[in-house]
């Protein structure tokens, strides 16, 4: 039976968010954080551009070491080969390659330099040079596929396939597309090339998580499995993509939806996610934030107080238990407190791991890692940010070239 996989790109769309930003330890964290909620795969952001070479080899390392348990890492490219040879060296092992495919974009992004054909023409050398570098899966994004025709898109999919590629994503990249249109499309798509074909969603119109949902529905109905792309918070470019756990939620808890999630997915984590990601991204979770925001349980109407008094599921989807417990991390408590960070001691370093019980793979390296990382973030270290640290210091100090 075909099944639902996630696939976040939060490192890579989530990150080009205007008026925002997130150091290369936050996007370290992401990916920790995406393990423990049992994702099955991180677009780490990309891995052609020099700035994040380090942090790329980080990673690599990282997941060597066991830090992020079974999630997959993979790189975003333009789908020219030049981007993959440039990524190759750094040992990532999947990849999605991304070129424009609508008429629209043709003519007002391209403006004459590639056509239909050259376009076919380098996503498949890109595809095949990814190939030969050893990737184990390559993923083709039509940028633009909702504007695309549907006579081009199977076009382009069935040479990406031939080429190698694993999957196809579809990527609704301007936000217009409607639950019904996608599903349907979808469902052609997949069934005209057999393959995977992956939702990405932005939410210009507030349907970015409908139309994913409706989107992995199209790919069951052609008996494919089914790839959505996510970011947490729903942070993304202009309003946000697809929101990581409303469309999760969705799938577990959506009337009607007859779905086999993939993931082994652990939402215990989703609070501590949800609110690091406010925190370390500098944007603070609307109150209404499903699953995570501050009124996603209250209440305070009198019949739905009665009501919830009586038994929380009268009206409460699901239970808030299973998202996790709130952080009370060391950084935020009140009243007399010792930290480290940036301008730290040793004593101080100390006492706060010991406080937390963390085992110290290597005092000195780590000492001088939580400095460095306070420094990158400029803000508090958090208890999950230390305790990553003193687990593995060796492969974080991959981060500062030169430094250590």
């Amino acid at each position: 039976m075909p099944k639902v996989h996630f696939l976040d790109v939060t490192n890579r769309d989530g990150v080009q968010t205007a008026r925002t930003g997130l150091s290369k330890f936050g996007k370290t964290m992401v990916n920790f954080y995406l393990a423990k909620l049992g994702v099955a795969q991180s677009e780490i952001g990309f891995p052609f551009l020099f700035h994040e070479v380090p942090y790329v080899r980080a990673q690599v390392a990282l997941a060597e070491a066991g830090a992020f348990g079974e999630l997959r890492l993979s790189g975003w490219c333009r789908g020219v080969a030049a981007d993959v040879e440039k990524a190759a060296p750094l040992g990532l092992r999947h990849y999605n390659l991304s070129i424009s495919t609508s008429d629209y974009m043709i003519q007002n992004k391209f403006r004459g330099r590639l056509d239909r054909g050259a376009i076919i023409r380098e996503m498949t050398a890109a595809v095949r040079t990814a190939k030969a570098a050893g990737a184990r899966t390559v993923g083709v994004n039509a940028e633009d596929g909702s504007r695309t025709d549907d006579g081009f898109l199977v076009e382009f999919a069935l040479a990406a396939k031939e080429a190698g590629a694993d999957r196809i994503r579809y990527c609704d990249t301007i936000g217009g597309d409607t639950p019904d249109r996608i599903r349907e499309r979808f469902a052609k798509l997949a069934s005209a090339v057999a393959l995977p074909v992956e939702t990405h969603c932005h939410n210009d119109l507030g349907m970015a998580v409908a139309n994913s949902v409706s989107g992995a529905l199209g790919d069951l109905d052609a008996g494919q499995d089914a790839w959505i792309n996510t970011c947490v918070n729903g942070i993304g470019e202009r309003s946000g993509n697809a929101d990581l756990l409303s469309t999760i939620l969705a799938f577990r808890h959506g009337f009607g939806l007859a779905a086999e999630i993939g993931d082994a997915l652990d939402l215990t984590w989703a609070r501590r996610f949800g609110l690091w990601a406010a925190h370390a991204f500098g944007q603070p979770l609307p109150y209404h934030q499903v699953g995570v925001g501050r009124n996603a349980f209250a209440h305070e109407s009198g019949i739905h107080a009665d009501g919830a008094l009586k038994d929380h599921g009268n009206y409460e989807l699901y239970d808030e238990a299973t998202l996790g417990p709130f952080p009370e991390d060391w950084h935020a408590r009140e009243g007399r407190v010792v930290l480290t960070g940036e301008y730290g001691g040793k004593a101080g370093f100390r006492h706060v791991m010991d406080g937390l019980g963390a085992e110290v793979a290597d005092e000195d390296l780590s000492f001088k890692l939580v400095q460095l990382c306070n420094a990158m973030t400029g803000r508090p270290l958090t208890d999950d940010e230390l305790r990553l640290i003193a687990a593995y210091p060796r492969e974080l100090s991959l981060l500062f070239p030169g430094q250590l």
